[in-house]
């Protein structure tokens, strides 16, 4: 929780934004129906409010309201939003732009998805500053290095001078951080900004945005489903459901005894886990992964002697940090990223390296389902269409049969047909989004599916919904799956067998019940002491434990 006792006298009773009954709605393409239903919220400088609730609870709305900004396909229809004495519903827009960015900052969920791949880090950091005419470049730029040293990102003088994909994920999202600093705003929202990053990234994302928040007594709404998370760096938390407020109390308070049935059951979350198979006797692996090497061109090795076996019907959950080459095999596996040494088996036959060699039943037999439901599904095209096209490809289904394939997959992933099937992805929810992810590679009749953090962007009830799923049509179909993820909750719930990397090597691997009991690799012990508790000192413990006197330092850990 952010440690309040070094805010200065004063200031910390200073309300900066406070919202009362605010309503807005939606366009359904027919008629306006309320979203957001005469929330209330009042914030302090200094202070960070925590909101959480499933996906469709109205967060990242009420987050955008804050900048006085209503998101696409959305209006402000009633109540007041006033940002240090200025009512932001009756402003013009000029006068909102020039408090967006200078005084009010915004942190997006994906870093990726938000610089301009085309510029340097530093060039997109002193857009800002420039542009409010608050420093000169070279001010800017010299700021930009101190903040980045402050953040601990590697290399402060050096960073900001690459490009966005030169940089990993956890480091982008500081980099994002020190750009939303720029202009010392007084309030920042932070849009769940770790949630696609693995727990030890996450710790220094974390530790990092709590210090420079303190540091200059920015007041921050912090958006998150992850309860744990916000638990370390909130000192209210609201919590939402369709639009209303459930309740509203201090952390401490509201970790300890929530009041409301709906908060209760947000905290019981993640109740799902299933028993673990045992390898079968004497049998054939149906995936084996031998001994592979792999590099991109021109770079060095990105995987080093990677040996794993993933048998029918059963659950291989491979975990690692950003970078450690979890997605790397994927691509190998698939035929995307030939390995330079070592091979692929598919029931003791050797898989041609490219995924161009083989054939179209090699293909059909492994398929993917991937992390950003968002950018997977073509927003342009009909749900009918997406699911229906590798089952056109692969089985040759025209006319009533594919429709009544397409059906039958709707089905299977527990969505109507009648009410999906000439859906376009924008109107889906997020999890709805990834269960047509599941049935598009469902379509394929596979017997061996990879899923890429899957339920990483997902909130914790859909992605528990999610999870049985996949559960249900791994005992219907008798799949396999390699479940890629960074959270070990996930692990619990549903792997039979693990495979922990490190810098594109295989540190530990075995069945699930064996890796969670000690002794374990070093690394494995670094990875479960950093999955986030629901108490609120945690982040704190865990740095005073790992030896780090300042928050900011968590990178260097």
């Amino acid at each position: 929780m952010t440690d309040t006792s070094a805010i200065a006298p004063g200031l910390k009773k200073d309300v900066l934004l406070k919202i009362r009954d605010l309503k807005i709605e939606g366009f359904t393409g027919e008629t306006w129906v309320p979203i957001i239903k005469g929330v209330d919220l009042t914030l302090h400088r200094g202070e960070v409010m925590g909101l959480i609730g499933e996906s469709g609870a109205g967060k990242s709305t009420i987050g955008a309201a804050a900048m006085g900004y209503a998101r696409d396909g959305t209006r402000i229809s009633d109540g007041s939003i006033e940002f240090d004495g200025i009512e932001l519903t009756t402003s013009t827009e000029g006068e909102k732009r020039a408090l967006r960015g200078a005084r009010i900052a915004y942190v997006a969920q994906s870093a990726a998805a938000s610089f301009n791949p085309s510029h340097k880090l530093i060039d997109q950091y002193t857009e800002a500053p420039l542009q409010y005419r608050i420093q000169k470049r070279l001010e800017a730029q010299e700021d930009a290095i101190e903040l980045y040293e402050r953040l601990r990102l590697p290399n402060p003088g050096e960073i900001g001078f690459r490009y966005p994909h030169q940089v990993s994920g956890g480091q982008l999202q500081r980099a994002m951080t020190a750009m939303a600093m720029s202009c010392r705003p007084d309030l920042i929202i932070f849009d769940e900004p770790t949630t696609a990053l693995d727990v030890t990234t996450q710790i220094e994302v974390l530790a990092a945005i709590r210090d420079i928040v303190d540091q200059f007594n920015t007041a921050a709404i912090y958006i998150t489903h992850d309860l744990a998370v916000v638990a370390q760096m909130a000192d209210t938390i609201k919590v939402l459901l369709k639009g209303e407020e459930v309740e509203e109390a201090s952390t401490e308070v509201m970790l300890k005894s929530p009041k409301e049935d709906y908060t209760k059951s947000l905290w019981a979350v993640r109740s799902f886990e299933r028993p673990q198979k045992p390898r079968p006797e004497n049998a054939t692996p149906l995936i084996s992964v031998q001994n592979v090497d792999a590099s991109y061109t021109g770079g060095d090795k990105v995987l080093d002697d990677v040996s794993f076996d993933i048998y029918e019907g059963m659950t291989v959950a491979v975990v690692g940090e950003s970078g450690s080459g979890k997605s790397t095999t994927a691509r190998c596996i698939t035929g995307l990223l030939p390995p330079s040494s070592g091979q692929i088996l598919f029931k003791g036959e050797p898989l041609p390296p490219k995924y161009t060699d083989r054939s179209k039943d090699q293909l059909r037999q492994s398929q993917m389902i991937y992390q950003m439901a968002d950018t997977a599904l073509n927003p342009k095209v009909r749900i009918s269409e997406i699911i229906g096209r590798p089952a056109q490809f692969y089985s040759g289904l025209k006319g009533t049969a594919l429709k009544s394939r397409v059906d039958e997959l709707l089905d299977l992933i527990e969505l109507e047909p009648s009410k999906y099937y000439d859906r376009f992805p924008p109107e889906l929810s997020g999890g709805q989004k990834q269960r047509i992810g599941i049935a598009r590679a469902l379509a394929a009749e596979p017997t061996f599916i990879i899923c890429d953090e899957v339920t990483s962007a997902l909130d914790q009830l859909v992605a528990e919904g999610i999870l049985r799923l996949l559960d249900r049509l791994q005992k219907e179909l008798n799949l396999a799956y390699m479940f890629i993820t960074h959270d070990l909750a996930t692990v619990r719930a549903i792997a039979d067998e693990v495979v922990v990397m490190q810098h594109g090597k295989v540190v530990e691997q075995g069945p699930k019940t064996e890796m969670f009991k000690p002794p374990h690799h070093p690394y494995t012990d670094l990875l479960l002491s950093s999955v986030p508790e629901m108490d609120p000192n945690w982040l704190t413990t865990l740095l005073e434990e790992r030896g780090v006197d300042n928050v900011g330092e968590a990178a260097d850990v």
